[in-house]
């Protein structure tokens, strides 16, 4: 058997969030790419309706469902959507993310729970969620951040606090259920690749990022999407608990 088919997901029900914008949109096109159906979670209804259209033009199945994941109510209804759809759920992509970019002197509350009710307890809600319906051999990818392994270079402490809880709720819940479940429960941790959230301070970002990683430049979509095809298919399937990294370098300097 070819290494190569053990990147595959054909066959396999996946719940994506965040699916509506930015690096979701890419994690949609490569995990149909690889077989996978897909149940596309955001709170941009509109957004979603086209994002399966392409998908469905492309020979994928893809259904949609609006929830917001900081509501555990809306967590539940999604996660019973994919079951009725497809019957289970092989995978979670827990990709929601929200982020500010303000000085800890003038960030909000408001602001701040914001960002750790959709990043953190988002991704608790929906995997609470899914989990009663996920098969053993299943998987969850929590969407984490370079930003919670290394002190960011911006004031970005809701953030930067989210995502490093992000990594110890993946540690726990693959301690967890990886045994006696069957679910591998593993963290993706992106540095800079182009998105709706860093082209907000495009120019600042990118001279950063240039001095400051060993590629000294923005990730590339398709090179977060192979991390992504790897943690969710059985080609990580002596992975659970562990963080993939992937950003230029940045973390190692």
């Amino acid at each position: 058997m070819s290494p190569l088919t053990f990147f595959r997901l054909d066959g396999r029900a996946v719940l994506l969030t965040g699916a509506s914008s930015g690096l979701g949109l890419g994690f949609a096109h490569a995990l149909a790419a690889v077989g996978a159906s897909l149940l596309l979670v955001a709170r941009r209804g509109d957004r979603l309706a086209a994002l399966a259209d392409d998908l469905s033009a492309a020979g994928a199945r893809a259904a949609t469902f609006v929830a917001d994941v900081s509501d555990p109510d809306q967590c539940r209804s999604a996660a019973a959507a994919a079951v009725d759809e497809f019957g289970r759920i092989d995978v979670l992509v827990n990709n929601a993310g929200a982020g500010t970019s303000v000085p800890s002197s003038r960030e909000t509350e408001e602001g701040f729970r914001r960002v750790l009710d959709v990043n953190l307890c988002g991704t608790f809600w929906m995997s609470q969620a899914c989990a009663p319906h996920m098969p053993h051999g299943s998987a969850i990818v929590n969407v984490a951040s370079v930003l919670g392994h290394v002190a960011p270079r911006f004031p970005q402490a809701a953030y930067a606090a989210s995502k490093a809880g992000v990594l110890g709720l993946t540690r726990d819940l693959a301690q967890e259920w990886s045994s006696r479940k069957g679910i591998r429960v593993n963290a993706l941790s992106p540095g800079y690749f182009t998105s709706e959230m860093t082209e907000r301070d495009g120019d600042q970002l990118r001279a950063m990022v240039s001095r400051e990683s060993m590629l000294g430049r923005f990730g590339e979509q398709r090179e977060l999407d192979a991390a992504l095809v790897f943690l969710a298919s059985p080609a990580s399937s002596y992975m659970t608990g562990a963080s993939l990294v992937v950003d230029g370098g940045m973390s190692a300097l």
